[in-house]
């Protein structure tokens, strides 16, 4: 009598680790080790590859977000270890507001708690967590946020998934992420200046250039805005859209818990 058990068996799945292919379960590694390097000089760089523009989006994010002033509420933001989205959050928010801050690399999170403001303490903690598994029982949250790190997530269904759990009825996901620029001569310069000046730059300012061409080819391996909003619903959410700025360069996605 023949065993079943080789019929239960899954082969390993690959996935991409920016051009570059990699077993699924090898990408976290990779991708943890990129933002090692590159913690300390995280929110310089971003200054100085996007001139700024990421202020612009980061606060688009959250007038979009509208958190409450007259009410308890709690938000989790998700990959945002050195607090830029946290910190804009609560200054929108009333004083009852608290931010979870959770991200998987504890340098980012070592940077975030270093530079809250003293108007923030006692209103935001920074845990050391996976997206794809989320430490919080469902509905604890009244809203969740994500900004450029979706895309390093390893299984985006799966935090998705457990986005959708932890948010309370009523509750909001939005997601800022690099797009695919649909301007032709934008995206000519777009493309030159990412696969060239970043990496530079980024060897100048940190001294490694590499994790800087991941992060630029990670942002090609991006689902189309159409495909990521169709996975959003998938999770669960309901009213998803999604909108361009900066000629595309960004998007942010949204979607609800209903």
């Amino acid at each position: 009598m023949s065993s079943t058990r080789g019929e239960d068996r899954r082969e390993p799945q690959d996935t991409h680790f920016g051009f570059s292919t990699v077993p699924l379960e090898g990408k976290q590694h990779l991708v943890d080790d990129v933002f090692h390097k590159v913690a300390r000089r995280y929110d310089l760089m971003n200054d100085l590859m996007s001139a700024g523009l990421h202020r612009a989006w980061k606060d688009a994010l959250v007038s979009t977000l509208r958190p409450p002033r007259d009410r308890p509420y709690a938000h989790l933001d998700v990959a945002g270890g050195t607090g830029d989205i946290a910190f804009r959050v609560l200054e929108a928010a009333g004083p009852q507001a608290h931010v979870t801050v959770l991200d998987i690399n504890a340098d980012m999170l070592a940077v975030g708690e270093e530079r809250t403001p003293a108007s923030c303490e006692g209103r935001i903690t920074f845990v050391e967590g996976n997206a794809e598994a989320l430490p919080y029982p469902d509905k604890s949250f009244d809203s969740y946020t994500i900004a450029f790190g979706i895309r390093n997530v390893p299984r985006i269904d799966v935090a998705l998934s457990e986005a959708y759990r932890v948010l309370r009825r009523g509750g909001r996901f939005l997601c800022l992420e690099f797009s695919h620029v649909d301007v032709p001569l934008l995206e000519t310069i777009y493309d030159a200046y990412s696969f060239t000046a970043v990496p530079a730059l980024g060897k100048v300012v940190t001294g490694d250039g590499q994790p800087y061409r991941y992060l630029v080819e990670s942002i090609r391996k991006f689902p189309r805005a159409e495909t990521f909003a169709r996975m959003i619903r998938e999770a669960g959410f309901g009213r998803v859209t999604h909108r361009a700025m900066t000629g595309g360069i960004v998007r942010l996605h949204s979607g609800w818990k209903l």
